[in-house]
């Protein structure tokens, strides 16, 4: 018997239709089999083409992408984040103390100067003035009262006292007389010599009295000092009065407000901040690494975080020369010229600053420079299918960028792929897109 060869339908099927079976399951049998044999045949073709390919790859060596060396025009800038402020603030209290009567203002709000901005209750203050004001007036009417009638009178009584003492002696000269001739005694002598020494002293009087009262006297002097001391207490009382009204220094803006109606104020107590209106700046501050590239007059673009798309010069005006020694930082402010109208008192803002500008420069991502803080960066270049370690002198370095000064010249690949390869490895490239 002849031996039936396999078929994938199996051994059944084949007996089934022995040496006498029909022609038709014959060639059922031999399709099968050139089937089965085409199958094995393409099988070992691919993986022979795979082991091609892998072999091939391997030999080329690992995929990496790459970055070509550009020229174009570079600026370093040094990014920093600060805040909005006005070089003032001014802090606004009450000189007295007081009951907050009325605040008409709201925080936030601009402000011209003189405009009231708190209201004390000033009844007591008031009262206070009037009594100053009475005081006054009793002071000039004491000096009225020593012009018309004080000094009048001691006026008057000089003239007097100096008729009676003319008087007395006339009358001491007849008597002396009259005693030598013996008309008269001693004791009559005797009187008219006291009455003449009480005319004296009388007149003497008079003559201080009337010496006070004069208009370069003693007691013009005291009332005119009575009078200006009382004029002074008015003036104080009515700054006082004035000082229930706390009204705004100059233009500006409120930008806290930490007093109510009702609350009881006392000097040295902030009751409110002024922002005042007039030059902006930006506070911002700079590690301390970048302190080397700052100077005085450089420009900067910024922009507030609440408005990032709307961006605005400003100018580097002040450099703190201290250090911070807790953050490493140090502390600079740029002038605002023209401020967007949005920009307000606090904002926090982004700041760009221009510190150098190269024109033409031959440029490649920081991140393909290996040891860039280092003494001798270098850079993976792409020659002829391998990656080679090829030493970099670099310049400027800003936003991912780093100028290339010795090492590369413009169109030179640099392998860009993390992990890098080995220097020396063979690899195959993927022009890297941005």
């Amino acid at each position: 018997m002849d031996q039936v060869p396999s078929h994938p339908l199996g051994r059944d099927f084949v007996n089934a239709f022995h040496p006498g079976e029909s022609r038709q399951a014959k060639k059922m049998i031999n399709r099968s089999l050139i089937f089965e044999y085409r199958w094995k045949l393409l099988t070992l073709l691919l993986a022979l083409a795979l082991l091609a390919t892998g072999l091939v790859r391997w030999w080329q060596g690992p995929e990496v992408a790459i970055e070509k060396v550009v020229r174009r025009d570079f600026v370093q800038t040094v990014v920093a984040s600060g805040h909005v402020e006005t070089p003032h603030r001014a802090d606004i209290g009450s000189q007295v103390t007081g009951v907050v009567a009325r605040i008409p203002v709201t925080e936030g709000q601009s402000v011209k100067a003189g405009d009231l901005l708190i209201e004390l209750d000033g009844a007591e203050l008031r009262a206070n003035e009037r009594l100053a004001a009475v005081a006054v007036a009793q002071a000039q009417a004491r000096l009225r009262q020593l012009r018309e009638v004080q000094a009048p009178v001691a006026e008057q009584g000089l003239r007097q006292a100096q008729v009676n003492l003319e008087n007395a002696r006339k009358t001491l000269a007849r008597n002396q007389d009259l005693f030598e001739k013996k008309f008269i005694g001693e004791a009559a002598l005797d009187d008219s010599r006291k009455a003449v020494e009480l005319a004296d002293a009388q007149m003497r009087s008079a003559r201080t009295q009337f010496d006070t009262a004069r208009t370069d006297g003693s007691d013009t002097a005291l009332a005119l000092a009575a009078v200006a001391q009382a004029e002074a207490s008015l003036q104080a009382a009515r700054a006082r009065s004035a000082y229930a009204q706390v009204r705004a220094p100059r233009d500006g803006t409120l930008i806290a407000r930490n007093v109510e109606v009702g609350d009881v104020v006392q000097p040295g107590k902030v009751l409110m901040t002024l922002s005042p209106a007039g030059l902006t700046q930006l506070v911002v501050d700079i590690d301390e690494k970048n302190l080397h590239l700052l100077a005085l007059g450089q420009r900067a673009l910024a922009s507030a975080d609440a408005y990032a798309q709307q961006r605005f010069t400003a100018e580097l005006s002040y450099i703190n020369p201290g250090v911070n020694a807790q953050t490493g930082s140090v502390q600079v402010k740029l002038d605002v010229p023209n401020p967007p109208p949005k920009l307000q008192q606090d904002m926090t803002v982004s700041v760009d600053i221009e510190v150098a500008r190269h024109a033409q420069a031959l440029l490649l991502p920081g991140s393909v420079v290996h040891d860039a803080e280092g003494a001798t960066p270098w850079v993976l270049l792409l020659e002829e299918g391998r990656a080679l370690r090829h030493p970099v002198r670099l310049g400027l370095r800003s936003g991912g960028w780093a100028e290339v000064l010795e090492g590369l010249k413009e169109g030179d690949a640099v392998i860009a792929t993390s992990p890098a390869p080995a220097p020396g490895e063979r690899v195959h490239t993927v022009v890297h897109t941005e």
